[in-house]
């Protein structure tokens, strides 16, 4: 199978995203040249990816940093650590930090990235499904605060990007189907063929066949690398806040779990997702058909459609999550801006949502 090249087309920091499988044996080959010629890289991994780290510090000759796995590394401490042996070990302006890991590693690195010495040169190598597809791609980075998720960061783009396919082999079933929730979610905002595509071909994609992952891949990246070259830095109003359809209540959700690693990013994703449709079904913006259809797919793919299929904390309650909501970044001073929809791939953002409808939903999952 022939490996495929999405660009993302952002005038002097445009970058390739390389998909396909074995394309972590080329990543010295397919740099920028100003890139491949640094005399000093720096590799940050985690304890699940460290056999690739190593493959990829071995070709550039880099050194490795490995972190402990968990939404938990993702924080000042960790930040600190980072910073305190890029600085111990020579980093100057000509460096580069090559991310090899999930989206805690991505996010990590590229803040640590954006920031030392004001910013030197990034690069993405992504080895589970949902950082290959989403956070890998579009430059946000940044850690997490006690109040919330990703409320400390900074936009910095990669200077290029790696999805090896041939690592998600080795991905749990578990965190395969948590990334699928995020491929899920660039039908359902944008693009209904793809969805019903992943209708008849998710299962093909979750049995890891070559040919359907790395079109599921190469899909979603297409659409986030459109989406961020119309609106990188996600202004008010602009279209990059589509693609947190469902992510308003799983950030909610992840917050108030603490981080622990009992609810995955995608899976609060896939129940996020779902809330969001019911509501949209609520406020008569959607058919109850868009709900059906959103609902059997996720089920079919065996992901949580609703807050009773996951771990969640027994004093939990909906005006608990609500007001975990509102302090989502995404929040104003206009209250929530919820992504909802009006069918299948027509998600747009709306403010103004009543609460009492809000926590009627999360009633009912709950």
């Amino acid at each position: 199978m022939n490996n495929r090249v999405v660009h993302v087309p952002l005038g002097d920091r445009a970058y390739d995203i390389h998909v396909g499988q074995g394309v972590l044996n080329t990543i010295m080959d397919a740099l920028p040249p100003s890139i491949a010629e640094s005399k000093r890289f720096f590799v940050l991994t985690d304890e699940n990816a460290e056999a690739y780290a190593l493959q990829v510090a071995g070709a550039c000759g880099g050194i490795t940093m490995t972190l402990p796995p968990g939404e938990a590394t993702k924080s000042i401490a960790w930040f600190e650590r980072v910073q305190d042996w890029l600085l111990d070990n020579g980093v100057n302006r000509g460096s580069v930090l090559i991310a090899v890991g999930g989206g805690v590693v991505g996010d990590l690195g590229g803040f640590c990235a954006a920031t030392i010495m004001r910013g030197i040169s990034f690069v993405q190598v992504p080895t589970t499904l949902l950082a290959q597809v989403d956070s890998s791609v579009g430059g946000k980075t940044g850690i997490n605060m006690g109040a919330g998720k990703n409320l400390v960061g900074a936009f910095h783009q990669p200077v290029a990007v790696f999805c090896d396919t041939n690592v998600l082999d080795t991905l749990p079933a578990r965190e395969l189907r948590a990334g699928y929730a995020e491929i899920v979610k660039y039908g359902l905002l944008g693009d209904a063929e793809f969805f019903a595509w992943l209708e008849h071909n998710g299962v093909r994609v979750l049995t890891r066949d070559p040919e359907a992952i790395t079109h599921a891949v190469e899909t979603s990246c297409k659409h986030k690398a459109e989406i961020v070259a119309e609106d990188e830095h996600e202004r008010a109003g602009g279209r990059r806040a589509l693609l947190n359809f469902g992510h308003t209540f799983a950030h909610a959700i992840e917050s108030a779990c603490g981080y622990d690693g009992r609810v995955l990013h995608g899976e609060a994703v896939a129940v996020g997702m779902m809330l969001a449709t019911e509501l949209s079904a609520r406020l008569s913006l959607c058919s109850h058909d868009t709900v059906t259809r959103t609902r059997a797919h996720l089920q079919i793919v065996e992901l949580p459609v609703t807050l009773r299929d996951m771990d969640l904390p027994l004093s939990l309650d909906e005006k608990g999550l609500l007001d975990r909501m509102r302090g989502d970044k995404k929040a104003n001073d206009q209250g929530i801006q919820f992504i909802l929809t009006r069918g299948i791939g027509q998600a747009f953002v709306q403010g103004g949502v009543d609460d009492h409808d809000v926590l009627s939903v999360l009633n009912q999952s709950l």
